[in-house]
């Protein structure tokens, strides 16, 4: 018999079925490349957080909030106070994002901005279809959010409405990223014909320096006056964004998206998967979280695409409808995965900068949602 004090005294098959969910997100990040700045931390935080006894993180958030700080664990602390009572890290995310960002193909084609609208219909879509389910308006809230898949903004929208769903929800969001070029083309190729996926577009204007400054600078005025709310995501990025763009602070704008956005990154991701206990994690609920975080991804590419069609019926240049699913925020990949299906359809055909219009739209459309939800509850 093992003495008391070990973890293999303690160890139940719910804490063995969390750490092989952790290995098998750890195979995923490793030998599939499937999003490994963030599945990798996840899943080692997981599987840390349900070796018992190893004090990592409270076992259950019912006793969590109780607990005085030294009790807290490794990473209890950086979960806390930067995820999910004082929301740091995720905007910190953002800082970085906006710094690597190149709005040029938004800009160049504004009208793509709708395109990046409309996708994020299905995360209204599954809003409603959680609460149907019986889920309390802040969880169906931060369920919907998945499918912007858009893992910071997901994580955000949970911190603020519903810590417990926190390490699910990121980890669906961060999936279904993961799985674009899984999900996407059935949708998208039951939706279009394969003429419609042959459809070329024109070249981009050159958009000039000037426009590049003022629209980071525009738009998180408008946009934090509207919704106020969005504040801490979309002034994040587009303060990122402004560091790039204004051509003389070259140090922070690669601080923001190089060193710190890493920092950022370990801290958030590994403490998110940290909070994954098996008590936590390991209920009838999550199956439901796990489908509609799907249906909200699917539907958002649907309408994207559907959109697509519906402005060729109003504007004089054709564009490809398939531009309209890289309306999700899966940056770039879902922008790639309308370029791969662009080139199966024809080879010539190069959609790829089209694409990240509607995929950066989607970025800044899935945090004023976030905001407006956050608002609205």
């Amino acid at each position: 018999m093992f003495p008391l004090e070990t973890g293999i005294a303690a160890i139940g098959w719910k804490h063995i079925v969390m750490i092989l969910s952790g290995i098998v997100l750890l195979y995923l990040a490793i030998e599939r490349e499937m999003e490994p700045y963030e599945l990798l931390p996840i899943s080692l935080g997981i599987i840390l957080t349900n070796l018992p006894l190893a004090g990592i993180m409270p076992s259950t958030f019912e006793i969590f909030e109780g607990l005085p700080f030294e009790d807290l664990g490794l990473m209890g602390p950086v979960w806390k106070f930067g995820v999910a009572s004082w929301a740091i890290l995720p905007p910190l995310l953002f800082l970085g994002l906006g710094a690597m960002t190149d709005f040029n193909a938004l800009l160049s084609r504004p009208k793509t901005f709708i395109l990046g609208a409309a996708a994020q219909v299905g995360i209204f879509i599954s809003f409603l279809g959680a609460l149907a389910l019986g889920f309390p308006i802040p969880e169906a809230a931060s369920i919907g959010i998945i499918g912007s898949a858009d893992g910071p903004t997901t994580i955000y929208t949970a911190s603020q409405l519903a810590p417990q769903l926190i390490g699910i929800t990121a980890v669906a969001a961060y999936s279904y990223m993961a799985m674009v070029a899984i999900i996407q083309p059935p949708i998208i190729k039951a939706l279009t014909t394969e003429e419609e996926r042959k459809i070329r577009m024109e070249s981009t204007r050159k958009v000039s320096d000037t426009e590049k400054l003022l629209f980071p600078l525009v738009s998180m005025i408008f946009i934090i006056l509207i919704v106020p709310r969005a504040g801490p995501l979309i002034g994040m990025f587009m303060v990122g964004n402004l560091f790039r763009e204004s051509g003389v602070v070259d140090r922070l704008s690669d601080t923001a998206g190089g060193d710190l956005m890493n920092i950022a990154t370990i801290f958030l991701m590994f403490s998110v998967g940290a909070s994954m206990s098996a008590g936590v994690i390991l209920r009838v609920e999550t199956i439901g979280i796990l489908l509609l975080g799907l249906v909200a991804f699917a539907a958002g590419t649907a309408f994207g695409t559907l959109f697509g069609k519906l402005m060729n019926y109003f504007t004089e240049e054709k564009i490809n409808p398939m531009i309209g699913a890289a309306g999700v925020s899966a940056v770039p990949m879902a922008a790639r995965n309308v370029q791969n299906l662009g080139r199966e359809a024809d080879q010539h055909n190069n959609l790829l900068m089209h694409a990240m219009g509607p995929n950066l739209a989607g970025v800044v459309g899935s945090a004023t949602v976030a905001g407006i939800l956050l608002g609205m509850i």
